[in-house]
């Protein structure tokens, strides 16, 4: 099987690794002294010329540029492609949009790091994961069959299967709302002169604050509607909490602090079951 990893950072990197270590190869797309450098470091076996080669092509570039890059490219007729966006309705609406010759899965790996690019890449990064795979009725079942195989053999624990609405409805919660919460929250000058006065409270809530503001932005731009509910959710809470400290209100403070915790031992709950 031959397979191409298009976008060699953390993720496409991670995943050409994941494939090295389960006894695939792969050959890399990027620019050029990236690739050249995922070739010397055995990452990649070679750098991809001829697109019509490949059978699997895993596009693991920003939103913007995987969306043009798949439509502009020349696959092999039947060959598989599978991007990574972190959204799934921008790229399946644009994709289904014109006529192609491949078969195309969009996935969404839920793993990451708080740092990127192919130096931080490692061939663990999946293992244990989620695989999220979008299905719409032009989803075709052996190209979903064929991935599934390999991303159990990358390291993948499950593959989740819904629609692209649902993905980015889901994932403005579970991961976008989260990074805006951590950026906001280093904001704070009281954040100055930290060091000493910190646990792990603090490190779990900046971890993620660092993000990379070019590939976040569009990111949340593309899928605006999803996050700015989430987030106007969000903030109506925060100002329960606030006016409750500013009335005074122990008991009512202590209720939407228990609220919060039954809320949060319910999800606890919920992801042991599943």
């Amino acid at each position: 099987m031959r397979i191409l990893v298009a976008g060699l950072g953390l993720i496409g990197g991670s995943a050409a690794k994941a494939l090295k270590r389960a006894g695939y190869t792969a050959d890399g797309y990027d620019r050029p002294e990236i690739v050249r450098r995922a070739v010397e470091t055995g990452v990649v076996a070679a750098a991809a010329v001829d697109l019509s080669l490949y059978e699997v092509v895993f596009v693991a570039l920003p939103p913007d540029a995987a969306i043009e890059w798949m439509k502009a490219a020349s696959f092999r007729k039947d060959a598989i492609v599978a991007d990574f966006c972190g959204v799934k309705c921008a790229p399946e609406r644009a994709i289904y949009a014109q006529e192609r010759n491949f078969r195309y899965v969009g996935c969404h790996p839920m793993a990451g790091r708080e740092v990127s690019g192919l130096s931080n890449a490692i061939d663990t990064l999946f293992d244990g994961a989620s695989m999220i795979m979008v299905d719409c009725a032009a989803t075709d079942a052996d190209a979903v069959q064929t991935l599934e195989k390999l991303y159990g053999a990358m390291g993948f624990a499950q593959c989740k299967h819904c629609t692209a609405e649902y993905h980015d409805q889901k994932i403005a919660y579970t991961s976008q709302l989260a990074h805006i919460v951590s950026n906001a929250y280093v904001k704070s000058p009281t954040a100055n002169g930290f060091p000493g006065f910190t646990g792990g409270s603090f490190q779990d809530m900046t971890r993620i604050a660092g993000v990379d503001e070019e590939i976040w932005t569009r990111l949340y731009m593309l899928n605006r509607e999803a996050v700015e509910s989430e987030l106007s959710c969000l903030i109506g809470h925060l100002q329960e909490y606030l006016h409750a400290l500013r009335a005074g209100d122990e008991e009512g403070l202590k209720v939407l602090l228990r609220n919060g915790r039954v809320r949060k031992e319910e999800l606890d709950r919920e992801r042991k079951i599943l």
